[in-house]
């Protein structure tokens, strides 16, 4: 295991964020049925990119520092996933839901306009337990390589 130590602070996020997309895998499925398609899946409970980015951001707080430029930047990358994963991809949702509503009532050829796709960001509980399940296994990684 003292091998990995040196590789940690990146390790440990790339782990917590293939555990998290398996686990909304496991979710969605129960929910829908088993598609391999599921496992790339965007959206839905928990939020696989909030996991990765607040897990980075704790392991590199934990092996680097919270007083470090390299810190900040963790800090900086997470607000950014995080907010394009509420706001801006919850917009583009509603456009796809409005042009699909144009579509229907203008009883256009769905063959020729497929439907587009509606819900592509996450909802707020989503980012949190995402956030919290990213944190707490990050904390999780860092005890057993102790």
């Amino acid at each position: 295991m003292k091998f990995i130590v040196p590789y940690a602070v990146f390790i440990i996020p790339i782990l917590v964020g293939i555990l998290i997309q398996a686990v909304k895998f496991v979710l969605y499925s129960l929910k829908h049925g088993w598609d391999i398609r599921y496992a790339f899946t965007h959206g839905h409970m928990p939020s696989a990119h909030t996991a990765f980015a607040i897990s980075l951001m704790t392991s590199i707080g934990f092996y680097e520092g919270i007083h470090t430029g390299t810190f900040a930047v963790a800090v900086a990358l997470a607000f950014l996933i995080i907010d394009d994963a509420t706001r801006l991809r919850m917009h583009l949702g509603d456009q796809g839901r409005y042009l699909n509503m144009l579509i229907e009532q203008l009883n256009i050829n769905e063959k020729q306009f497929p439907r587009l796709k509606e819900r592509m960001g996450h909802r707020v509980s989503e980012v949190i337990v995402g956030g919290i399940a990213g944190f707490v296994l990050t904390f999780i990684f860092i005890q057993i390589l102790r």
